[in-house]
């Protein structure tokens, strides 16, 4: 793929051009390159696109144009995605795929090698990234954003030029200067950097009264523009020029190359990935000249094995040109298994002897030898890097004073106070990218071992992305050619998941990864190595404050520092401000520790606990998502159970969002572990909550765990409950005679519990699963069924909800005026309970009946109250649904625009949820 911005919008695939001619998608692919691997949010979009005049249908529109562009380039042949993730449309652009990016690397590369008095390599890398343009950028994009993003790469454009004739200017290339920027200052009169270069280039090439009369002309057109004179730069250089004090010569000669230290290990051969990290570094080392009295220094963590070292070394070595005055290494061993750290008294004395100091002016203080090292070190381009370090404390003497060169740290420790004491800028090393996976392997191994990805994508997989794990399976199929790949892969997913870390032993205890993953344990203090151990227990993939303290016994007040110990070791990660996440391989390192120094009766109650935390906080949720839904009654929490009620709707449905796939594993978990009433009563609490978010397979999944664990108890209202579940779900998924077939089951078991409001409540659904046959009397024979059962037992909500049914079914049967009849009998109990999902199934019931009969008015006003509900409420599914209609409504009475919108709305919205139902309304949107 290649993608042009530097000029007009352009996209190609196999060198074959993909004509993107619409206006709108053109400027949303711009936006979307302008960010790329970044997320863009519909709202930031519609922004961007039209900002504050955006249309009410700005974000529809976005999606609209998402899809539109996804389905060109997938039928040009190009393979791109744009995904939606982290609450935005994100495109992936690799590393040489887009010239703006391109551009941005060559000005790295040419403001280091200016730094670094490579002149002529300077000069090169800036001529590379100009060749680039091919006009004024964006050229054909229109949207709010456009000029602001334009100007940006312009700026660039600028610092590039300046940098191109500070180098030839230093290579003494005065006439290559004076014919570049002559035309550059009528393209900007007013650049005073330009100016200055051109005077000086003027003035050496013995054009003295043309420099004067340059920067004359500038002072004018200041004055007459903006009544401002010139800067004290150029100020200071005609009057260096006036007085003689510049003189009109070649530069001076280089100076003669003196001995310097060269200390970094070798790169490691066959360094693959960390395109991002990579920019990230040159990014700051670009930056860094904004600040000319602070070092840059960044601080680059991670958990074990996970390339930091690889990272930081292959980075130092890219960037070595920068630093002509010596690279200095030192590996400070904060997490050797013996424990012996270097320190910094020692650290220092070595790096003394490397810039030449003899051992009898070494000083006996550290703060002697640390003042002697950065008065070294002043006025000198240098790179230190300074190898797994322990602490800050560790690292402060080491830091050099001087501007002008640049600390790189790695650490397993995040290193929180050297960022907000010093300035540390963090970057956070995760594992590789399957693509970044594959390439490592492909580089150690070969390529032509690694042509099928079924047993590359088993090993990577299995080493969970981990590179340390990696390597240690490279160097095995590197060094045993006889093993297959799929023998290895397969070795990898033999027996317990913990199998895996004998799976990744070697003889050198620094690659066998178990060892290495120990060495930060046993760094941890006593009641952080306990957590740790016991968050093996939890399936994960991120626990939260009062989950870990469950585990752990402990109020959550008191777990929270043992939480920020683990993740400042980087034996856990934030995954947000309120959760933790462990790596694959972790996980498994702690599964087996917790087995072998934990007691089984320990282990077994932390277990309980956390299914306790669980099961309590969810039902509380499910209750504030549902305030009139019929609840199961619980066992009392077991004690040191801390639970997180949520406080209201929004916290409700927010808890469930990011606590669903936790939930979803705690439920296999619970069977697992013997805690059968745990599991289906966990899937009773998730019921609702999966079906209004369309998770039907997930729904379907823990109601089927649910059945068989309460089967295993004999347990017959548990029974009862998953076989209504079922019915409802798998009518969502069109599984209709096993729908039916477990809301029979349901009926009889109900029937002999004696639980009038359960048969109802399977008679409701059974109307649902006749009603999607197309059985629509069938369907109201069973919702009127429903309805005599709970006015016998004065169930008021279930009464609402079937009389809504019921006249839903008289609407599908052409009987809109009975519709309306017992649509707003439902809506008044509905609201007279506080049923606010019922009260939007009502109005949606009601705008149908209303839409049939042709009054389009009021079926619009039910459809926009229903609407209003479901966003509400956060039920993106029915949202669809009465989208869906309104569409419908307003394409009837002619107004197509704004049936294009709703419909549009409608699509994004099954699209994000992965429902078939999309593609029986992408015609609409086509016609």
């Amino acid at each position: 793929m290649r993608y042009r911005i530097l000029g007009t919008v352009e996209v190609s695939a196999h060198g074959r051009p993909v004509v993107v001619a619409r206006p709108q998608r053109r400027a949303l692919l711009a936006l979307l390159l302008l960010n790329a691997n970044r997320a863009v949010s519909p709202d930031a979009a519609a922004e961007a696109l039209w900002g504050p005049a955006a249309p009410k249908t700005a974000r529809a529109q976005v999606h609209s144009a998402v899809y539109a562009l996804r389905a060109q380039l997938r039928d040009a042949g190009c393979e791109v995605s744009i995904p939606w993730s982290a609450g935005g449309y994100t495109i992936h652009v690799e590393p040489g795929e887009l010239d703006a990016a391109r551009f941005a690397s060559h000005l790295t590369q040419a403001k280091g090698h200016l730094v670094g008095r490579r002149f002529a390599d300077a000069a090169s890398a800036a001529r590379a990234g100009l060749r680039l343009w091919r006009g004024e950028p964006l050229g054909d994009a229109r949207g709010a954003f456009v000029p602001a993003a334009r100007e940006h790469l312009h700026e660039r454009r600028r610092a590039t030029l300046e940098t191109l004739a500070e180098a030839e200017l230093a290579i003494g290339n005065d006439i290559e200067v004076l014919s570049e920027l002559a035309p550059m200052m009528d393209e900007y009169p007013l650049h005073e950097a330009f100016c200055g270069l051109l005077m000086r280039a003027l003035h050496r090439a013995g054009r003295t009264a043309e420099a004067l009369d340059r920067f004359r002309r500038l002072r004018a057109a200041l004055a007459e523009q903006h009544g401002l004179d010139p800067g004290p730069v150029l100020t200071g250089l005609e009057g260096a020029i006036l007085r003689g004090e510049l003189a009109p010569a070649a530069p001076a000669p280089a100076a003669p190359e003196v001995e310097v230290p060269a200390q970094l290990p070798p790169d490691v051969y066959g360094f693959s990935g960390r395109a991002t990290e990579i920019a990230r570094l040159d990014a700051l080392l670009s930056a860094a000249s904004s600040h000319p009295t602070a070092v840059m220094i960044a601080a680059v963590s991670g958990i074990a094995g996970i390339g930091k070292t690889a990272l930081a070394v292959h980075w130092a070595h890219r960037t070595a040109g920068a630093f002509p005055d010596g690279q200095l290494y030192l590996n400070l061993r904060g997490y050797d298994q013996g424990g012996a750290a270097v320190s910094p008294e020692d650290a220092l004395h070595g790096f003394l002897d490397a810039l030449g100091v003899s051992p009898h002016r070494v000083p006996a203080s550290l703060d002697a030898r640390t003042g002697l090292f950065r008065s070294m070190l002043a006025g000198r381009r240098m790179l230190v890097l300074l190898d797994n370090a322990r602490d800050a404390e560790q690292v402060r003497p080491l830091l050099p004073g001087a501007a002008s060169c640049a600390v790189i740290v790695t650490s397993r420790n995040q290193l929180p106070s050297l960022v907000a004491a010093e300035g540390a800028h963090a970057l956070f090393l995760d594992v590789m990218s399957d693509a970044e996976a594959r390439e490592l392997l492909a580089r150690r191994i070969g390529a032509q071992r690694t042509a099928d990805r079924r047993p590359l994508d088993m090993i990577i997989a299995g080493c969970a992305n981990l590179p340390l794990a990696l390597a240690v399976v490279a160097a095995r199929a590197a060094t045993s050619s006889h093993l297959s790949l799929d023998s290895l892969a397969a070795d990898l997913h033999a027996g317990d998941a913990r199998d895996r870390l004998d799976a990744l032993a070697g003889d050198d205890r620094a690659v066998d990864v178990r060892e290495v993953f120990s060495w930060s344990y046993h760094l941890l203090g006593a009641e952080a190595a306990r957590l740790f151990r016991l968050l093996g227990l939890h399936p994960g993939p991120h626990v939260g404050p009062h989950a870990a303290a469950s585990l752990a016994g402990l109020p959550a007040n008191q777990i929270r520092p043992l939480l920020a110990e683990l993740a400042t070791a980087s034996l856990a990660t934030v995954h947000d401000h309120r959760r933790y996440t462990t790596h694959d391989l972790l996980h498994v390192y702690a599964t087996e520790l917790t087995d072998k120094e934990d007691a089984d009766d320990e282990r077994r109650a932390a277990l309980r606990r956390l299914l306790d935390h669980y099961l309590h906080t969810s039902r509380a949720a499910a209750l504030r998502l549902n305030p009139p839904r019929d609840p199961i009654a619980l066992s009392p929490p077991a004690p040191g159970t801390s639970l997180d009620a949520p406080a209201d709707h929004d916290a409700a449905l927010g808890w469930l969002t990011a606590e669903r796939p936790a939930l979803l594993a705690m439920i296999r978990l619970a069977v697992r572990a013997g805690f059968d009433t745990h599991a289906w009563q966990l899937a009773w609490t998730l019921d609702d909550f999966l079906d209004r978010r369309g998770h039907w397979a997930d729904q379907a999944s823990s109601q089927e765990t649910a059945l068989a664990a309460a089967r295993s108890l004999a347990d017959l209202p548990g029974q009862a409950q998953a076989h209504t579940s079922l019915g409802r779900v798998y009518q969502k998924l069109a599984r209709y005679d096993d729908a039916d077939a477990h809301l029979r089951q349901a009926l009889d078991i109900f029937g002999q519990l004696g639980d009038d409001a359960g048969r109802a409540r399977a008679h409701y659904n059974r109307a649902q699963v006749s009603e999607r046959r197309g059985r629509y009397e069938e369907a109201l024979r069973h919702a009127q069924a429903a309805l005599e059962l709970c006015r016998a037992s004065g169930h008021r909500l279930g009464q609402a909800n079937t009389l809504s049914t019921i006249g839903w079914h008289h609407s599908l049967l052409g009987r809109h005026r009975e519709a309306v009849t017992y649509c707003e009998q439902a809506l008044a109990l509905h609201q007279e309970i506080g049923d606010r999902h019922g009260e939007a199934a009502g109005w949606d019931s009601l705008g149908h009946a209303h839409q049939h009969l042709g009054r389009y008015d009021d079926a619009l006003a039910s459809y926009r109250r229903a609407l209003a509900l479901c966003r509400e409420l956060g039920d993106r599914y029915n949202e669809a649904g009465v989208l869906t209609k309104l569409g419908d409504t307003q394409h009837a009475r002619g107004a197509a625009d704004a049936a294009r919108d709703a419909w549009s709305q409608a699509v994004a919205i099954l699209d994000e949820l992965d429902h078939p139902d999309a593609e029986a309304l992408r015609p609409r949107l086509a016609r």
